[in-house]
């Protein structure tokens, strides 16, 4: 009887796993957040690079992170000098915080901004303030 308990259970476990398919492997910290509403930091970052400051400052002002507004403004200044279109062709970095390409759909998609491009800087900038404030670090960035 004793051997049988963690046999079942195991054999319960995996059928769990198998009829929920992906969504059991997925970690919390994982879990999808809500879209950003449009209502949110109404800055057009396409006016320039003053623009593109502000929306930092706003957006780091909803979702704090370590740091503030200043590193934040730091590692955007170090990534592209807040050029939304900036691009690393040796690493496929891109955009404003200079996410790596295979790393950008499934950001975007896990901070509210599916299907955006990394050369968007709202989407850039809304996503890195999100996964920053929710990780506590920016510890991709090296800092």
């Amino acid at each position: 009887m004793r051997r049988r308990f963690p046999a079942a259970l195991f054999l319960v476990s995996l059928l769990l796993i198998l009829a929920l398919g992906p969504a059991a492997m997925q970690f919390p910290a994982q879990a999808r957040e809500a879209d950003v509403s449009p209502r949110v930091c109404r800055i057009d970052w396409r006016k320039g690079r003053w623009q593109v400051k502000k929306l930092i400052r706003c957006a780091e002002n909803r979702w704090s992170v370590p740091g503030g507004a200043p590193t934040a403004l730091y590692v955007a200044d170090r990534e592209s000098n807040f050029k939304p279109k900036a691009y690393n062709g040796s690493s496929g970095a891109s955009g404003i915080f200079q996410h790596l390409r295979r790393y950008w759909p499934g950001r975007a998609d896990t901070f509210g901004f599916r299907g955006w491009s990394a050369f968007n800087a709202r989407a850039n900038i809304m996503v890195t303030m999100r996964m920053v404030h929710r990780m506590g670090s920016w510890s991709h960035w090296g800092i």
